[in-house]
């Protein structure tokens, strides 16, 4: 099969969009297939990639929206259409489309090649949070007409498949994220750094006039992880920052940086971590936070259920489906998520944390990025066939998982109903 993907996302920028795409290439790499992807240029001072996996990268020009500068976007140009008339592709994969996908769209109907829009990022949500609550109904408006010229739109989680129909958005199924559990595992925790952490909150917290009757190596780790950005919501966690039996830590970057690190003084901040030291921070940390209300999926979440963490989590969106409360975490309303975060972290310890790490790892196995892809190539395959669109289940490649269809969370279900028997 001959796959373009237009990309509204991808390297040297790393997000939740640029990753799925990564883990895709790769797939379809293993299973010799066609592809090229066709997305933003760098940025100012970045470097970047002109193939991946040996499948080339058609760069267009970059401009930064007015106020949301965490979100680069590729101008659409020319070369969109010319390179997929060039390439002739078999089937067009639009991620998380809406500048560059949008006429990645347009390109592919006048060029009769069916696409697959993979919807990830919530804009009209972006919009709300950076107060352009004017934009938010010509947004769904064109969403619209750009999804509803292709085949089928995936999205990531129940919650947003309800919001996509709801705004009028046709042949919306399922697709999830796979999640490495070799790469993301809880014997990647490491005791050496949770002492520096712990540590250094120790300091930070004698040199803004912080005292605290809890021994230093007795404070349980709740950390956040991803991009520190206004869409975020990071700042929700200063709701633990004096916590005398708490140390925060932050593991990313972004433009909100500076105003979180005043907000949170007593907090470690590691900046963006790659390779083992990211998997390392997540599996040493006691608790994870989100903090973000706007997520379609949330890997972070995975990872982190992967690492053997529980999570705490806004009640919306994607992590309505991958939070089973009093499990593997817990989750709480948006509107009041200040104040209800710290009674939730006292919940997580009462619950027992070995237990509840038990049910983390647990709530991910059988998501492999192989039976991910697997099921997305199968998605494509009814959009070359010009078939109907159909939700096609998700078959796992994991020994330990206990049925083809592995669901997790009903899994998880029966846990707890069997718990409280």
């Amino acid at each position: 099969m001959r796959v373009a993907i237009v990309a509204e996302s991808f390297l040297p920028n790393v997000n939740g969009v640029t990753n799925s795409v990564l883990r895709v290439l790769e797939h379809l790499r293993r299973e010799n297939h066609e592809a090229l992807v066709i997305a933003p240029g760098a940025r100012e001072r970045q470097e970047e990639i002109s193939h991946y996996e040996g499948y080339p990268i058609v760069r267009v020009p970059t401009v930064e929206m007015p106020m949301i500068n965490s979100l680069p976007i590729g101008v659409p140009m020319p070369v969109v259409r010319k390179t997929l008339q060039r390439f002739q592709p078999d089937v067009v994969h639009l991620a998380s489309p809406f500048v560059l996908g949008a006429a990645g769209a347009f390109a592919a109907k006048s060029l009769n090649i069916p696409c697959v829009a993979i919807f990830q990022t919530d804009i009209a949500g972006f919009a709300k949070n950076y107060k352009l609550k004017a934009l938010t109904r010509a947004t769904w408006q064109w969403s619209r007409a750009f999804h509803n010229i292709c085949a089928m739109t995936l999205a990531p989680s129940s919650q947003t498949i309800a919001e996509l129909d709801k705004h009028g958005i046709h042949n919306v199924k399922h697709w999830g994220r796979g999640v490495d559990t070799v790469r993301f595992h809880p014997s990647k925790r490491s005791e050496k750094l949770r002492e520096e952490w712990l540590r250094e909150g120790e300091q930070k917290r004698r040199a803004h006039g912080y005292e605290s009757a809890v021994p230093v190596m007795e404070r349980r780790v709740v950390g956040y992880v991803g991009r520190l950005a206004a869409e975020k919501s990071v700042e929700r966690l200063a709701a633990l920052n004096s916590r005398h039996d708490i140390q925060l830590v932050v593991v990313g970057d972004g433009p909100d940086e500076a105003m979180l690190r005043e907000a949170m003084p007593t907090a470690v901040f590691t900046g963006g971590l790659y390779g083992e030291d990211l998997p390392r921070a997540y599996a040493s940390l006691d608790i994870f936070v989100h903090t973000g209300q706007f997520e379609t999926f949330c890997q972070a979440i995975q990872e982190a259920h992967a690492s053997g963490v529980p999570a705490i989590a806004p009640a919306a969106g994607g992590p309505m489906d991958l939070i089973v409360p009093g499990l593997n975490g817990y989750l709480l309303d948006a509107d009041t998520f200040f104040q209800s975060l710290p009674q939730a972290v006292n919940s997580v310890c009462a619950t027992g944390l070995a237990s509840m790490r038990a049910h983390a790892v647990l709530s991910v196995q059988g998501k492999t990025w192989e039976s991910v892809c697997g099921q997305l190539l199968a998605y494509y395959d009814q959009a070359v066939r010009g078939e109907v669109a159909e939700d096609v289940p998700l078959v796992s490649h994991d020994a330990t998982c206990s049925s083809t269809t592995c669901s997790s969370r009903s899994r998880l279900g029966e846990v707890k109903e069997s718990s409280a028997a």
